[in-house]
């Protein structure tokens, strides 16, 4: 057994190694606060870390989604654009629309006069109107020509359709976008040369550059005059409609047969003058055939007189 001192020995100045004690731990009594410190800073900086993080994925994914969002409204928006852009470039084109239209009506004449009304309610205008009133030999019709304003024309036609039975309808439509552009700059060049002409015939020095320029400027005038005509009727025609409207009755009313003696002796005078005209057609027509038989028939009996005297010459 190992017996141990009975006073105990007391690390002091006198133990050699009790110095280095001393100096060695009052060293770790000062580090560790320091060390208590550093790890509450690094732990408020790493707790800062993730908050920072967190707030930036979230912002990240509210711009992600507010960028969708955006993309996903911005779809319409430009499909809403390329919408207006079509329809812009529709009302832009020139058109001329033409037609004609075939209804059966009870009366083609009063039928005529309500087309003409419609038209002119919808602020067209009649070009040309015939009308057959009802005969014997014939049916009452009636056939106009019809201006009707293009933005009306859908409206315009229904009504028409509502006058009677449909037999038929066409529509026909040219674009003259581009024949409309070249006249309408054939236009703008010929008046500019005709202004420019007009400046240099204040300017010209002399009798034979006053001809000259006057010669010019007349044909250049004439030509400003044709185009502008062109250009008016090409806008008549793309402004208003040309349409043409038959109008035709259901069917012949037969006339009556007679029913008193005036009457009748009219119906067969009527019937004998119908007989004789037929009559006489039919003989003009065989006319030309007698001509010709009487011609043959005549050669005929003179060959046969002249054979029979050379053989009876007595």
């Amino acid at each position: 057994m190992i017996r141990l001192p009975d006073t105990p020995q007391i690390w002091g100045e006198s133990h050699p190694y009790s110095g280095a004690m001393n100096q060695s731990r009052a060293p770790r009594s000062a580090i560790r606060p320091r060390v208590g410190w550093a790890a509450g800073v690094v732990l408020v900086v790493l707790l800062l870390a993730g908050c920072t993080s967190a707030a930036n994925d979230s912002a990240d994914t509210e711009s992600g989604s507010a960028s969708t969002s955006g993309e996903m409204l911005g779809q319409p928006e430009s499909a809403s654009g390329d919408s207006l852009a079509q329809d812009a470039s529709v009302a832009d084109r020139s058109v001329i629309t033409t037609g004609s239209v075939s209804v059966t009506v009870t009366n083609p004449i009063t039928a005529a006069q309500d087309a003409v009304t419609i038209v002119e309610q919808a602020g067209g205008r009649v070009d040309s109107r015939t009308e057959n009133p009802e005969t014997d030999e014939q049916v009452a019709s009636a056939s106009l020509t019809l201006r009707i304003p293009a933005g009306d024309l859908d409206r315009t036609l229904d009504e028409l359709r509502a006058l009677g039975t449909v037999n038929y309808v066409t529509l026909n439509a040219s674009d003259v976008t581009q024949q409309s552009a070249d006249i309408n700059a054939r236009v703008t060049a010929l008046t500019t040369s005709v202004d420019r002409l007009l400046a240099l015939m204040t300017q010209a020095g002399n009798t034979a550059d006053l001809i000259a320029i006057e010669g010019e400027l007349a044909t250049r005038q004439a030509d400003l005059e044709s185009m502008r005509s062109q250009r008016d009727y090409l806008a008549d025609q793309i402004e208003y409609s040309t349409i043409t409207l038959d109008l035709t009755a259901t069917d012949t009313v037969a006339p009556g047969a007679p029913d008193t003696f005036v009457s009748g002796i009219v119906a067969g005078w009527n019937a004998l003058v119908t007989a004789l005209g037929a009559a006489l057609v039919g003989v003009g027509f065989a006319l030309p055939w007698l001509g010709i038989a009487a011609v043959l028939g005549g050669i005929v009996f003179l060959l046969v007189r002249l054979i029979t005297r050379r053989r009876n010459p007595t």
